[in-house]
């Protein structure tokens, strides 16, 4: 009898998990030279943002100002407003899908369920997965193995130290610890989306929903998400008072009688403006908060996500979503004035660090993390656990791997001799690092600056966004050239340039209660032929020239369609006495100039190398 197919792969970076933490890893590692495979059991990339899910990314930019996450985490989210500006769920879908699966160095594994691991010694070798869709094993060789499952798959096939639940209030002194430790957690919840029509639709709920009759009965939660399309039925959560990995089937049958009972409360039970709203969607797959959260050379802790003053030696990214803490009650716990009832929250006012030491295994030590799974205490995590922050974590884990693969590393030991190395690369990728500088390529430190219009000094601050109330980029008139002049003939391969994308989102056209929210599930009749817009402040089109013989000028490289926030080209064969940028067109308004681009373009740096 023939059995199952095997197949057998060798990289030099495995990645467990698709959702922001897994993608992120992948395509960094990947881009600076790591042979990457990932294995996700899903069939599409995204996890809790994925179309199954639909849960909005959020992030530290949603609650503080200048705190978008920038790097890999906005060339996603440029790139669907410019080709996605309906918010498409499929089409959300595709533009991750392309993301990784048209990266080069990277085999993607869908539909494949990591359930085997071989292990020793506190190494592992391999890892292992089925694939449904092809009824086929898969196993994966590699040196360095990043878990960013969100489940922690990794941490009880092959012994790696974790934690589940609430500490005690006395093992990291956190204001919000518990008197004693339990293995309690955040809940589970089914998102529903719905659409507003234009007359009355009825439902008729399952006669195996819950009832619902009055808002007692539904322990008063809010009922805004019809009217606010920036929030949605959060509060259907349930499962943290049980294990929220083997229990997750009985928790999802429980989570749709609530969902469909929550919904026939909406249309059938009290006036909810619901009439003309009819369900469009039902998500049966559990969006999860938490579970297994691992143990590395560093616990995360309150107190470090409230002093945002605090920086790490080794940082490599941020958060700055609010203490966002969901209690194990769930849905069935009485809500009051703090919208929800079952919340304990604090936000927080400037962004905090997160060191590569979170971000490794204490014990196995070719393991890696990034994700809702990170080396923090439930109360940190209630921060961290955001997808913006997983997916900037996510970027600076994989940027680490392929560090350490470059020089045959383990994670703790690139973490100890090449973090100005990982730091600085990051940086370089549009990663914003709080409290560091990134460094200037040489070629654009020896060069002369000098710009036709206005001072360009701040190109070379090495600071790429407006922040703590410094605004950091140059104004400069469109046809008005950025140049660098060298002392004699030099060799350029290639520029970067960070343009302003509006981190902010204050210019883009559409709905201000949707520029944070990347996919929205309600769909008013307001907002049916919506296109939620581009920024107006990103450079469209512009060209590089360079002085290859004197008083000869030459374009070497031109576009007029670039949305993207940074733009990094190689250029060939290039020797020039001087290199000049000269911005022809924005995104704004087209009455401005005849580019129908505004006739300012606002940008951070300009580097050559």
């Amino acid at each position: 009898m023939e059995g199952l197919r095997t197949k057998v792969h060798k990289a030099d970076l495995c990645v467990i998990g698709g959702g922001f933490g897994g993608m992120l890893t992948a395509i960094s590692a990947a881009r600076h030279g790591a042979k990457v495979v990932l294995m996700h059991d899903r069939p599409m990339l995204g996890g809790n943002a994925s179309s199954e899910i639909r849960m909005w990314v959020c992030g530290a930019g949603s609650r503080v100002r200048n705190l978008q996450e920038t790097g890999i985490m906005e060339e996603i989210a440029l790139e669907n407003m410019k080709r996605n500006p309906s918010r498409n769920w499929s089409i959300w879908d595709t533009i991750l899908y392309e993301k990784v699966r048209f990266e080069k160095n990277i085999v993607l594994l869908l539909n494949c369920a990591c359930n085997s691991a071989d292990s020793e010694n506190g190494h592992i070798k391999s890892v292992s997965g089925f694939q449904l869709t092809t009824y086929t094993n898969h196993t994966v060789y590699a040196d360095i193995f990043a878990d960013c499952s969100g489940d922690s798959i990794l941490a009880p096939l092959v012994g790696a130290e974790y934690r589940v639940g609430r500490e005690a209030q006395k093992e990291y002194n956190e204001e919000f610890g518990l008197p004693e430790a339990d293995n309690h957690t955040m809940g589970m919840s089914v998102l529903i989306q719905a659409r507003e029509t234009d007359h009355k639709v009825e439902f008729e709920a399952p006669a195996w929903a819950y009832k619902f009759e009055t808002d007692d009965d539904m322990k008063n939660k809010p009922h805004e998400c019809l009217v606010k399309p920036n929030t949605n039925f959060y509060w259907i959560e349930l499962g943290g008072m049980q294990d929220s990995i083997h229990d997750t089937e009985e928790i999802r049958d429980e989570l749709l009688k609530v969902a469909l009972g929550v919904w026939d409360h909406m249309k059938n039970h009290g006036d909810h403006g619901a009439d003309n709203w009819e369900l469009e969607w039902l998500g049966f797959l559990p969006g999860k908060r938490e579970s297994r959260r691992y143990i590395g050379d560093y616990v995360l802790t309150q107190n470090d996500v409230e002093n945002g003053g605090k920086n790490f030696e080794d940082t490599v990214a941020y958060g700055g979503w609010q203490i966002d803490n969901h209690l194990p009650g769930g849905f069935f716990m009485e809500s009051g004035a703090n919208q929800g009832g079952h919340l304990q929250k604090r936000r927080l006012s400037e962004p905090y660090a997160i060191p590569l030491r979170c971000l490794y295994s204490k014990n196995i030590d070719n393991l890696m993390f990034a994700g809702r799974n990170i080396s923090a205490s439930h109360i940190a995590f209630a921060s961290s656990r955001v997808m913006g922050t997983i997916g900037v974590m996510g970027q600076a884990c994989g940027t680490a791997a392929a560090v350490a693969i470059k020089y045959g590393l383990k994670p703790r030991e690139a973490a100890q001799t090449k973090i100005s190395e990982i730091q600085n690369i990051l940086m370089e990728d549009d990663c914003f690092l709080p409290g560091f500088t990134r460094k200037n390529y040489p070629l654009t430190e020896r060069a002369k600056l000098s710009c036709d219009y206005g001072d360009c000094s701040s190109l070379r601050s090495g600071l790429d966004r407006r922040i703590w109330g410094n605004d950091n980029g140059y104004f400069g008139k469109i046809d008005k050239a950025v140049t660098y002049t060298f002392s004699e003939k030099t060799r350029v391969n290639g520029f970067r340039i960070i343009a302003d994308s509006d981190l902010d989102r204050e210019q883009i056209d559409g709905n201000p209660d949707l520029m944070y929210i990347p996919m929205p599930l309600f769909r008013a009749r307001a907002y049916n032929n919506t296109s939620f817009g581009f920024p107006k402040c990103m450079l469209k089109k512009f060209r590089i020239e360079a002085e290859t013989e004197k008083g000869v000028w030459k374009t070497v490289y031109s576009t007029d369609s670039n949305y993207q926030r940074m733009i990094r080209r190689e250029l060939e064969n290039i020797e020039a006495y001087a290199v000049r940028l000269i911005p022809e067109a924005t995104y704004g308004s087209d009455d401005l100039i005849n580019t129908y681009g505004s006739a300012v373009a606002h940008i951070f740096s300009f580097d050559l190398y």
